[in-house]
């Protein structure tokens, strides 16, 4: 695998670091997005069944909506094309390099490791409560 000159790592984790400090400083908040996938789920299923997620115990809690973890997201999303492109290292593609060299060119493959992986993450997540 070819590496381009991309960002400068230590640049970018000072920056990341100031964000947070700024975050903090600014808002009140720490940098984490964990909750706003379980948010963007509830809004889905509002449209389907508002009662029944009106009853869940974790939406009593938290409520389903747009907030500062999508921005967050978004952020995160657009500063990472940002970053890839403007360091001419953006590309579209389904399998990665270093996937089709350790594991073959199987995109369905790397979407059921992907899948298994993603449920090990939210076992862990659930299972410490956060």
């Amino acid at each position: 695998m070819t590496e381009g000159k991309g960002w400068n790592p230590y640049l970018a984790g000072a920056l990341s670091g100031l964000v947070s400090i700024a975050s903090v400083w600014a808002a009140g908040k720490y940098l984490g997005a964990s909750t706003t996938f379980v948010r963007t789920a509830g809004m889905l299923e509002q449209l389907a069944g508002a009662e029944r997620v009106a009853r869940m115990e974790y939406f009593l809690r938290e409520v389903p909506g747009f907030d500062w973890q999508w921005l967050l997201m978004a952020g995160i999303f657009a500063g990472a094309f940002v970053a890839a492109y403007t360091a001419g290292e953006f590309r579209w593609r389904t399998v990665p390099e270093m996937w089709r060299q350790r594991f073959g060119p199987s995109g369905w493959r790397r979407g059921v490791a992907a899948f298994c992986g993603g449920v090990v993450a939210m076992f862990g997540a659930r299972l410490a409560d956060g």
